[in-house]
């Protein structure tokens, strides 16, 4: 289509972009990796679940010290060392659990290849947010990271899993760490692109200036849709073992993912007249919405069919998560505003898997399907408190234009 053709072509865009999707593929496989990995050496989904913990508490507690240090610093040092820092915390980790050390050196190696996890999904849309010019293709660009978001998503567990269960319990989680260290280092060699270093920040820039008003409950409608994610794919993998077909579960889940995608390469070629700050308001009411009916469901394809509807409101929410952030942040603390929401999202993911976990052990998977419902509700009710002004654009405009898809 011409709108991502046009944000393709200008000078380095491409290469940034592809190198930062290969590099935000442990996103998605190294928690996963994790857990087989541990289980496989040591016979315990119980220890290689604390273990893949200690990996998601880190990531999550030192996500925003990792933008604001990216804002600070510039990328290219921070990446380079933090994909340093990650490739060996995470080779420690593995040569540790396959040589039975002490699980205290696979705790730690964990929280240390955690923390340092490369930033990339922040860094990325920074990058876009600087290279580009007009508001609507910095959408476009942020429409296909999200289609990035979820080809990590849809591919990573497969991949891992594939390597790990097929092949050897030690390649899923290897391989995650290649393509984080080598993508963070590709990425971080693009200095060409790269947003400016903001070491002496203005008066008006600096830690006060970061608009809580919008950053606050931003961060918990991404909190909410986090606890929502996590708790649809324990309940979505119940549902189907429930049904006699656990096999189905894989299916399910992609298909979900696939209606974001689809939803997403459509949000890119749309030129919208109502800012970032209503489309959030409306995606997240949908979600909720798309959430209702699933603990109705009974049978495989009819819950294959409402996932994929289901899905659609998935990237159109977070790509105007996003470009509210973009609109509304100093540019020297954009990477920190990013990656404060996006510690939201994965913070809610543990406990939205666990609390789901509970009522399918306690009351069946359809009535587990009410925990995503609750965290829908109250991700749009977070949504709808969003100020008028929560973004520098003008909001008075009543609708979309598509534009030219040649």
């Amino acid at each position: 289509m011409r709108t991502y053709r046009d944000v393709l072509a200008h000078p380095g865009a491409l290469a940034f972009s592809l190198t930062g999707l290969v590099a935000r593929l442990p996103i998605s496989m190294a928690g996963l990796g994790i857990v087989l990995l541990v289980e496989g050496a040591t016979g315990s989904y119980g220890t290689a679940g604390s273990v893949s913990a200690a990996y998601m508490v880190t990531n999550a507690v030192l996500a925003i010290l990792q933008g604001r240090l990216l804002d600070r610093f510039g990328q290219g040092r921070v990446l380079a060392v933090a994909g340093t820092v990650f490739g060996a915390a995470t080779s420690v980790l593995v040569w540790s659990v396959e040589a039975g050390w002490p699980l205290t050196t696979a705790y730690v190696a964990a929280a240390v290849a955690g923390g340092s996890l490369p930033q990339i999904g922040s860094a990325v849309r920074a990058r876009w947010a600087h290279v580009l010019e007009r508001p609507t293709q910095v959408q476009t660009a942020y429409a296909l990271e999200a289609v990035f978001d979820e080809v990590v998503f849809i591919l990573g567990p497969i991949l891992v899993t594939v390597l790990a269960t097929l092949v050897d319990p030690v390649l899923g989680l290897a391989v995650a760490a290649v393509a984080g260290s080598l993508g963070a280092w590709g990425f971080a060699a693009q200095r060409a692109t790269a947003p400016p270093a903001h070491r002496q920040r203005p008066v008006e820039e600096t830690t006060a200036a970061l608009p809580w008003r919008t950053l606050v409950p931003l961060t918990v409608v991404s909190a909410c849709l986090g606890v929502l994610f996590g708790a649809a794919e324990v309940t979505t993998v119940a549902f189907a073992d429930e049904q006699g077909s656990p096999a189905w579960a894989g299916g399910l889940l992609a298909l979900w993912a696939l209606g974001s995608l689809l939803s997403g390469v459509v949000t890119g070629t749309v030129s919208w007249r109502r800012g970032p700050a209503y489309r959030l308001k409306v995606g997240a009411t949908a979600m909720a919405c798309a959430m209702a009916p699933l603990f109705l469901v009974g049978s495989l394809p009819l819950m294959g069919l409402v996932l994929l509807l289901g899905g659609a409101a998935i990237a159109p929410t977070l790509i105007a998560s996003m470009s509210l952030v973009e609109s509304a942040t100093p540019r020297a603390r954009l990477t920190e505003g990013m990656a404060m929401v996006q510690t939201g999202l994965v913070a809610g993911v543990a406990p939205g898997a666990a609390a789901s976990g509970f009522v399918v052990d306690s009351a069946g998977a359809s009535a587990a399907y009410l925990v995503s419902l609750g965290a829908g509700v109250l991700a749009a009710v977070a949504a709808l408190s969003l100020p008028r002004d929560a973004a520098h654009q003008d909001e008075d405009h009543v609708e979309a234009t598509p534009l030219p898809a040649s």
